[in-house]
Protein backbone atom coordinates (compact mmCIF):
# COMPACT_ATOMS: atom_id res chain seq x y z
CA UNK A 1 0.00 0.00 0.00
CA UNK A 2 1.57 3.69 -0.66
CA UNK A 3 0.28 5.41 1.93
CA UNK A 4 1.58 8.74 -0.03
CA UNK A 5 -1.88 8.28 -2.84
CA UNK A 6 -3.86 5.88 -0.84
CA UNK A 7 -5.79 7.10 2.32
CA UNK A 8 -6.12 4.90 5.70
CA UNK A 9 -9.08 3.86 7.66
CA UNK A 10 -10.62 5.83 10.40
CA UNK A 11 -12.04 5.08 13.36
CA UNK A 12 -13.23 6.05 16.38
CA UNK A 13 -14.76 5.44 19.88
CA UNK A 14 -17.99 6.69 21.36
CA UNK A 15 -20.78 5.71 23.43
CA UNK A 16 -19.90 1.87 23.89
CA UNK A 17 -19.12 1.73 19.65
CA UNK A 18 -16.65 1.97 17.76
CA UNK A 19 -16.93 3.20 14.70
CA UNK A 20 -15.19 2.88 11.47
CA UNK A 21 -14.82 4.29 7.54
CA UNK A 22 -13.16 2.32 5.01
CA UNK A 23 -11.33 4.40 2.10
CA UNK A 24 -13.64 2.07 -0.17
CA UNK A 25 -16.51 4.14 1.49
CA UNK A 26 -17.77 1.30 3.72
CA UNK A 27 -18.71 2.65 6.83
CA UNK A 28 -19.86 0.70 9.98
CA UNK A 29 -19.98 0.68 13.76
CA UNK A 30 -19.98 -2.39 16.32
CA UNK A 31 -19.92 -2.77 20.00
CA UNK A 32 -17.49 -3.00 22.67
CA UNK A 33 -19.72 -4.84 24.30
CA UNK A 34 -19.04 -8.72 24.28
CA UNK A 35 -15.03 -7.67 24.42
CA UNK A 36 -14.25 -8.30 27.73
CA UNK A 37 -10.66 -6.55 26.52
CA UNK A 38 -12.18 -3.41 25.58
CA UNK A 39 -15.42 -3.77 27.96
CA UNK A 40 -13.11 -3.12 30.34
CA UNK A 41 -11.12 -0.38 29.05
CA UNK A 42 -11.04 3.23 29.86
CA UNK A 43 -12.45 5.85 27.57
CA UNK A 44 -8.68 7.29 27.26
CA UNK A 45 -7.66 3.67 26.44
CA UNK A 46 -10.75 2.89 23.81
CA UNK A 47 -9.69 6.09 22.22
CA UNK A 48 -6.34 5.32 21.81
CA UNK A 49 -5.88 3.38 18.49
CA UNK A 50 -3.60 2.58 15.94
CA UNK A 51 -5.40 2.06 12.60
CA UNK A 52 -3.69 0.70 9.50
CA UNK A 53 -5.11 -0.81 6.62
CA UNK A 54 -5.36 -4.18 8.37
CA UNK A 55 -7.23 -3.32 11.39
CA UNK A 56 -7.33 -1.67 14.83
CA UNK A 57 -4.85 -1.84 17.41
CA UNK A 58 -5.52 -0.76 20.98
CA UNK A 59 -2.18 -0.50 22.69
CA UNK A 60 -3.20 0.08 25.96
CA UNK A 61 -4.60 -3.22 26.37
CA UNK A 62 -3.26 -4.98 23.79
CA UNK A 63 -5.82 -5.54 21.36
CA UNK A 64 -6.01 -6.24 17.72
CA UNK A 65 -9.05 -6.59 15.29
CA UNK A 66 -8.89 -6.71 11.74
CA UNK A 67 -11.15 -5.44 9.69
CA UNK A 68 -11.57 -9.06 7.81
CA UNK A 69 -12.92 -10.23 10.80
CA UNK A 70 -14.80 -6.88 12.00
CA UNK A 71 -16.46 -6.94 8.26
CA UNK A 72 -17.86 -10.74 9.02
CA UNK A 73 -19.39 -9.77 12.79
CA UNK A 74 -15.97 -11.09 14.85
CA UNK A 75 -15.75 -8.10 16.85
CA UNK A 76 -13.60 -9.91 19.69
CA UNK A 77 -17.12 -11.50 21.11
CA UNK A 78 -16.29 -14.98 20.24
CA UNK A 79 -12.85 -15.28 22.56
CA UNK A 80 -12.90 -17.03 25.72
CA UNK A 81 -13.25 -14.85 28.62
CA UNK A 82 -10.96 -14.44 31.47
CA UNK A 83 -10.84 -17.18 34.13
CA UNK A 84 -11.63 -15.84 37.83
CA UNK A 85 -9.94 -17.25 40.48
CA UNK A 86 -12.46 -18.97 43.01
Amino acid sequence: MNTLTEKLPTASYSNGRVSVSLPNGIDFSFPIVGNWRLEDATVEQLNNMEIDEDGIHWPDIDEDLSFEGLLRGDYGQYIRRRQVAR
